[in-house]
């Protein structure tokens, strides 16, 4: 099964294992997929928001 890789900065990747290991995350991976998931989320809801007020607005509910 093909698994994606990212290359990460030695330092970075430091910090992160300390910030995931004091917020209880068994492995890095598992914090930074959190992380991930959490930025593609808030990014569909900011489109979907958008879309929205697009829409009112072109129904002239708001200016």
């Amino acid at each position: 099964m093909f698994e994606p890789r990212i290359k990460l900065d030695r330092a970075l990747y430091d910090r992160l294992k300390k910030v995931a290991a004091a917020a209880g995350y068994a492995t890095v991976d598992e914090f930074i997929i959190h992380l991930l998931e959490k930025a593609a989320g808030d990014a569909e809801e900011a489109e979907s928001e958008d879309a929205i007020r697009q829409r009112l607005q072109g129904l002239g509910y708001i200016e």
